[in-house]
């Protein structure tokens, strides 16, 4: 997947994301309270938790509503109990999807899932129906302006890097994992600013959609995931995505 077809499908998230910020701090609050109830307050002693503060960061959250947020967790005690839980399916053309939720309550979440895809031409299918098609990697994004290409390509690979791509003004790295973690402090801490780190699954291969009509309806089905609370992730492997109506 090119660095510019990755910083492409996260414009296009950004772009909703900023006429919706509400929303997206709500989600990544989620996810704060998540990591904070499993692994405690104290980022230095949860890497979950710094994981998440640093996709919050790369996703404008102030420090002062990510402060907030974990001191609200750390109080609630058995309140808003939320799980993990992945759905698989197809899209207009078989394209494939993998939707990563957190949830309170499974019947709801699956239900809201299930008319999603079953209004927009797909249908929702069974654990590990397209699993196999993508591929689970760290990626951070770094905006490349007035930034030294080799030296950037230089950083990243000694920090412990798996790939480097340049592409649209950007530079995205790629890594184990397990290594995720690792190399994004190491790059954080040489002064480096993300524009998304996070660990994302990619997919192997990428399809395209060949009708209008299931561009439409593709779009509509991404819109309406984005737009579910229970909703944290969508992966697909749509060819250029970005130029969805």
């Amino acid at each position: 997947m090119s660095g510019h077809s990755k910083w492409s499908t996260i414009k296009r998230k950004k772009e909703k994301t900023d006429s919706a910020r509400a929303k997206i701090f709500t989600k990544i609050g989620r996810e704060i309270s998540v990591a904070v109830k499993s692994g405690g307050t104290d980022p230095a002693n949860n890497s979950k938790l710094r994981d998440v503060i640093a996709k919050a960061k790369a996703s404008n959250v102030p420090n002062d509503n990510i402060e907030r947020i974990i001191k609200k967790a750390a109080g609630d005690g058995n309140k808003n109990s939320y799980e993990t839980v992945v759905y698989e399916g197809y899209g207009p053309e078989g394209i494939a999807l993998i939707v990563e939720t957190l949830t309170d309550n499974r019947n709801r979440t699956a239900s809201n899932l299930r008319h999603y895809f079953d209004k927009f031409g797909g249908n929702l299918g069974t654990t590990g129906c397209v699993a196999f098609m993508f591929e689970k990697k760290g990626v951070i994004v770094i905006d490349g302006a007035c930034l030294d290409e080799e030296a950037v390509m230089d950083d990243c690979l000694n920090c412990g890097a798996q790939d480097f791509e340049s592409g649209d003004g950007v530079f995205t790295v790629t890594t184990a994992p397990g290594d995720f973690s690792d190399v994004r402090e190491k790059l954080e801490k040489q002064g480096y600013k993300f524009l998304s780190a996070q660990i994302e699954m990619l997919p192997n291969n990428m399809s395209a959609l060949k009708s209008d009509e299931n561009k439409q309806k593709m779009s509509r089905l991404l819109e309406a995931l984005d737009e579910d609370d229970d909703v944290q992730e969508v992966w697909n492997n749509l060819e250029n995505v970005e130029d969805l109506p």
